[in-house]
């Protein structure tokens, strides 16, 4: 054989090497490192609020406010991160529904006002105002509230009676402390809950300075031990790590269902285009702190990092190693391209959305029902989001696998019911 035929076939092999020795155990290693580097994140940033949450309570002030609420906002950054192992791990959506549930009937926790109503058929708890009470009937039963712990807010309130919106732990609960209600509508603005509401003494608004304080550091404390929980499951010898690291197969199914039902039915359907068709700032997912734009952003950026196998700290280290686009382009290098090209797509059209939030056109504004330049911003991201879709409906096929179901959403495949 002619030695420049030999060279040229031994450039093609060494080419092609790395595509083709991509193991599905090395991606899925990596994986499980950047759920573990992502909760880990969300932890210790959750250990920061806890802090900041405590100085608001025993130094009440503006400016501790002010601090715990960019704790929270900084705190959300890597969960939201974390978003893409919902729906293909069902270790991650047997407990999500603690700490990220959403939307939440906020008067069960604390005062609510006027118009935002009262009890109805469809939860009769939905101004409980636990703050308020120290005891109170729940399902027929007296509960002593004296004192507002997390086993409270665990074991007797969070999803009481079976209805989901009595959301009493997480990320949102919290938020609602720190913020209180958004009373703007569709106009700029976020809520606006004074310091004094943890005040002591005359200094109090709103009654129950005390108890506020309880519930905050209560649903704080639940937050941090959630996620500590989570973390571990995820690192060397946890249960999530082994159970996604025991069957390849199903490992590499785990990865694209949570892209798929998240790109999909949660973030194009019932977080992006439901609102649209509702004209309703209820429909914002961080809704009370205006921060809806940021979970949107994030939301993306961690399917892209499952995705290409890159996720960079909170500290500025770097996690990665062989990815699922490795895998997918041995099998096919053009669905891989296109893949890659939607990902970053739906991230410009994500970032347009962070960064006109950010100038002062809030996503509430951006709902109003005659703000043709918001729905063109929210819609070309869920048409990004759509078509990201469909590539990782190829790479499904490009790797031979079995067709995924993801997860809808009405305002999808079916709009006319959201009205029915």
């Amino acid at each position: 054989m002619p030695r420049t035929l030999l060279a040229a076939l031994a450039t093609t092999a060494l080419t092609a090497l790395p595509a083709f020795a991509v193991e599905k155990a090395a991606v899925l290693d990596t994986y499980a490192d950047i759920a573990e580097a992502t909760y880990g994140d969300s932890l210790t940033t959750a250990k920061a609020l806890q802090k900041a949450v405590e100085a608001l309570i025993g130094d009440p002030s503006a400016e501790n406010l002010e601090s715990a609420k960019q704790a929270w906002l900084a705190a959300r950054v890597p969960y939201q991160q974390t978003e893409v192992y919902r729906f293909g791990n069902a270790i991650v959506d047997d407990w999500e529904g603690k700490v990220n549930a959403w939307p939440l009937d906020e008067g069960l926790i604390d005062y609510v006002d006027a118009s935002y109503g009262g009890a109805s058929d469809e939860n009769e708890y939905a101004t409980l105002n636990v703050v308020a009470n120290a005891t109170f009937t729940l399902s027929g039963e007296e509960v002593d509230a004296a004192n507002i712990t997390p086993d409270l807010l665990e074991g007797a309130l969070h999803e009481a009676d079976e209805v989901e919106s009595n959301v009493a732990t997480g990320y949102h609960a919290i938020e609602f402390l720190l913020w209180g209600q958004d009373l703007n509508g569709t106009e700029h603005g976020a809520g606006n809950r004074p310091w004094t509401d943890y005040a002591t003494g005359e200094d109090c608004t709103n009654g129950n300075c005390d108890r506020r304080g309880q519930y905050l550091k209560a649903a704080t404390e639940l937050l941090v031990s959630d996620l500590e929980w989570m973390a571990a499951q995820w690192a060397e010898g946890g249960e999530a790590r082994s159970i996604v690291m025991s069957d390849e197969g199903a490992g590499i199914n785990a990865i694209l269902t949570g892209m798929g039902s998240l790109s999909y039915g949660e973030q194009a359907g019932e977080r992006m285009k439901l609102g649209i068709m509702l004209d309703d700032p209820e429909e914002e997912h961080d809704c009370f702190s205006d921060n809806t734009h940021n979970s949107h952003y994030y939301d993306g950026l961690g399917m892209r990092n499952v995705y290409v196998g890159e996720y960079v700290r909170i500290d500025g280290s770097v996690v990665s190693g062989p990815s699922l686009s490795d895998l997918v382009a041995a099998a096919d290098a053009d669905v891989d391209a296109g893949l890659t090209d939607a990902l970053n797509a739906t991230m410009v059209e994500l970032g347009q959305i962070k960064t006109a939030a950010e100038v002062g056109f809030s996503y509430d504004q951006m709902l109003a029902r005659d703000s043709a330049e918001g729905e063109a911003l929210i819609m070309s991201a869920v048409d990004a989001l759509i078509a990201q879709t469909r590539g990782i409906e190829r790479a499904v096929s490009a790797l031979g696998l079995d067709q995924i179901a993801f997860e809808g959403s009405d305002s999808l495949d079916d709009p006319n019911a959201v009205f029915q």
